[in-house]
């Protein structure tokens, strides 16, 4: 089972889509590497640093 890690929790953008009216991202940790996550179900590609992993989250939801 991989170590898995909530580090942040976006808002979700207020112009809303779906269901949940908006995306709500978070950082999973597994092992050395950090991904962004996407209640939608987008999935960020793995990064040694969280920053990045973090900006990725910020890029996906300012893109919806």
């Amino acid at each position: 089972m991989p170590y898995l890690t909530q580090d942040q929790t976006a808002e979700p953008d207020s112009a809303g889509s779906g269901a949940t009216g908006g995306h709500r991202t978070t950082t999973v940790e597994r092992g050395a590497f950090c991904l962004a996550r996407c209640d939608c179900g987008w999935s960020g590609p793995a990064r040694r640093a969280r920053s990045q992993a973090r900006t990725d989250a910020e890029r996906h939801t300012a893109d919806r």
